[in-house]
């Protein structure tokens, strides 16, 4: 049983559960949302049947891939399988082109009273369709600007007709940005966003005022270029909020949460100022130093270097680029205003 090309806009729209059985190293590289690796070959398994195909042929590669995976070996993997599948019934089996891995899985499931379909061209197809989705970014967009620590990216979630872009980097857009869990692939980062797109049904879409990297990802070029060209709306915050908010995200959350002890948060922050030391130059850097490590000593406050960063470089830089793009600000306002506004376009979108 397979899933047809009509189907694959389902499983990526859905970001649809997937019993991926590719190797490791392969999944690494890539994969949909969604998708769980159990492998029917690993990354030493496949290197051999890879050389015998290159060698001696299909017949001779196929003949060595079950010699591998037989006995004890075929039993555990299949018993993941089945235990995978069980706990998630709308489950898919997937490999890289839908052809002899995931029929080997999908027969062999099938002897166990199991019985799940196949996506119809594998990962490659979906991959595909993915790009083809993110080459052609059709809908009006709006972008959603402001100062750092205005909480654009809660406004962000809370808005029906919107992508969080940073929510699928996973990282948060600054240097202080890193998250302790790593960022995903480019591959499964595009994924991702083509499955995000797919979801929305209005004309309208938001997404957060970003540069064309977030953390170590790019954005799609057709999306960085929409953003470019799309209007702008700014939420003004106060100061004292937006440094309340900062705390509360960058500080306060990971050490409530246990996330991060002190001292790696310290060294994580350290870190982080580091990495803009050139643009700040030698008495910014230094001063800014002084206040973090002041607050983890008790001997200052977050609050300080918070203002400090955001008075000296943030705010600095960010009305430098807005003021690049002040013919395509159509609307500024307090948090309120901005939601109700952007709201109204969304309504109207599907009116």
């Amino acid at each position: 049983m397979q899933f047809g090309d009509n189907d694959i806009d389902q499983v990526i729209r859905d970001g649809s559960l997937i019993l991926d059985v590719r190797a490791p190293a392969e999944f690494a590289q890539g994969h949909m949302p969604g998708s769980v690796n159990i492998p029917i070959l690993n990354d030493a398994e496949r290197r051999q049947v890879g050389i015998a195909y290159k060698h001696e042929g299909n017949a001779a590669a196929t003949a060595l891939g079950h010699k591998l995976v037989a006995g004890d070996i075929r039993e555990v993997r299949v018993k993941q399988w089945q235990q995978f599948c069980e706990a998630r019934p709308d489950a898919y089996i997937c490999c890289w082109r839908g052809g002899q891995r995931s029929q080997l899985a999908q027969a062999w499931l099938h002897a166990e009273g199991v019985d799940r379909p196949r996506i119809k061209g594998g990962f490659k197809a979906l991959r595909q369709r993915c790009l083809e989705i993110l080459q052609n970014p059709n809908k009006t967009w709006w972008i959603l600007g402001g100062r750092t620590g205005s909480a654009k990216t809660v406004m962000i979630q809370q808005l029906p007709n919107s992508i969080d872009l940073e929510g699928a980097a996973q990282h948060r857009g600054s240097a202080f940005g890193r998250r302790k869990t790593p960022q995903p692939s480019l591959v499964a980062f595009e994924n991702d966003l083509a499955g995000r797109y797919l979801r929305h049904t209005g004309d309208h879409l938001v997404v957060e005022d970003e540069s064309r990297t977030i953390g170590q990802l790019g954005l799609p070029e057709p999306w960085h270029r929409h953003m470019q060209q799309a209007p702008v709306v700014i939420v003004e915050v106060p100061a004292a909020e937006r440094i309340g908010h900062i705390k509360a995200e960058y500080v306060d959350e990971p050490l409530n949460t246990q996330s991060y002890t002190p001292g790696e948060l310290e060294a994580s922050f350290l870190d982080a100022l580091s990495r803009i030391a050139k643009r700040l130059g030698g008495d910014r850097f230094a001063t800014a130093k002084r206040h973090i490590e002041a607050a983890f000593t008790g001997a200052g406050s977050h609050e300080a270097w918070i203002e400090y960063l955001l008075r000296e470089y943030y705010d600095p830089m960010y009305d430098y680029q807005l003021n690049k793009k002040s013919e395509r600000i159509v609307f500024r306002g307090e948090r309120g205003a901005v939601m109700d506004y952007l709201g109204s376009r969304h309504a109207e979108s599907i009116a």
